[in-house]
């Protein structure tokens, strides 16, 4: 059973992003505020949920938190920065896009840049504790999944349909037949398929 919030004195925001493994598309990332009395029974880290518990549950996020928002950097900011960077940046445009300001901030992960004036915790797999971080990853990647889905009839051979910009055999394999794309990643390295073979064998 995961806890509300991380701590009970101050309104508290979850935050969580997703994308940041992939070559291609933007990182996205979510601020939820959840009234304490929240409750949904499946609410857990959105990597444990398949997409139709994760659509379900965004519907029920998006109406009954007493704050939410979605933010993103894209790719060619993502090359500017570096994904660390672009990972806080998103967590803080999401977090500055609240209706309702936060007193403090609940981040899963081990790092995050500081938000001005706001005190915050990082909990290392805190999508798997408390529910308004767990809330603010399903947000992130219904969001991202969304985008990712109305792109891919763009350039079809990357699947991103099914990949979601991910590094799977299909994705890197059309990225080197075809070329990258202008929504890739381009300091994101992408190795032959067949190398990960290789490591497996000599592994």
């Amino acid at each position: 059973m995961l806890l509300n919030c991380y701590q009970q004195e101050f309104l508290e925001a979850g935050c969580d992003e997703a994308g940041r493994g992939c070559l291609a598309g933007p990182v996205f990332a979510a601020a939820v505020i959840l009234p304490p009395d929240f409750i949904a029974g499946e609410l857990n880290d959105s990597k444990q949920l398949n997409h139709q518990q994760r659509k379900k549950l965004r519907i029920i996020i998006e109406k009954e938190a007493i704050a939410w928002a979605v933010a993103a950097v894209d790719n060619i900011e993502i090359d500017q920065i570096n994904i660390l960077n672009a990972s806080f940046l998103a967590m803080h445009r999401a977090i500055e896009k609240l209706i309702v300001k936060p007193q403090y901030l609940s981040i899963d992960g081990n790092r995050f840049k500081k938000y001005p004036d706001i005190p915050h915790s990082c909990i290392v797999k805190g999508d798997g504790k408390y529910l308004n971080i767990a809330a603010a990853s399903i947000l992130a990647k219904t969001h991202r999944d969304e985008f990712m889905e109305c792109i891919a009839a763009e350039y079809p051979h990357y699947q991103w349909q099914q990949n979601k910009g991910y590094p799977t055999v299909v994705h890197r394999s059309a990225a080197l037949a075809h070329g990258l794309s202008p929504y890739h990643r381009k300091t994101f390295t992408i190795s032959p398929p067949q190398l990960n073979l290789f490591s497996e064998i000599a592994g």
